[in-house]
């Protein structure tokens, strides 16, 4: 998968995810329109949303409805450097009437979601630099 980023203007970027594109940009108080969330939100958000969707698959595949799995979350940033996401509390909301057996199922595959995985064993990143040609 590539994702492409290009600058909008100020401190905003268009993210394109294959056929997807959304807006990340950074609060008026720090120097940005808020013309959507911020990358870090972004991050956190994709753990969330890996974990409701990973409880999600695993009730739709014993037939439970899906379209009430919810998860909230939390997050902070280290006061400390290196900026960084310090902690994150990512709370699931399942359909009523799950017994307590698969409620404690539908939590464990959620913890076991990719993005969760990625961050246990954190991948190599890399991150390099290429200069364009000015444009005169």
């Amino acid at each position: 998968m590539t994702i492409q980023v290009d600058g909008i203007a100020g401190f905003a970027y268009l993210v394109s995810i294959g056929e997807h594109e959304l807006v990340v940009d950074q609060p008026i108080e720090d120097g940005g329109e808020d013309l959507g969330p911020t990358p870090t939100d972004l991050f956190v958000a994709g753990l969330a949303s890996c974990a409701a969707y990973y409880a999600g698959r695993f009730l739709a595949r014993r037939g439970f409805t899906t379209e009430s799995v919810k998860a909230s979350c939390r997050y902070r940033i280290s006061p400390e450097r290196p900026a960084r996401v310090e902690s994150i509390e990512v709370a699931l909301n399942l359909p009523g009437g799950l017994s307590d057996e698969v409620r404690a199922a539908a939590l464990r595959a959620a913890e076991h979601c990719t993005v969760h995985n990625s961050l246990a064993q954190p991948p190599e990143v890399s991150i390099s630099l290429e200069v364009l040609e000015a444009v005169a």
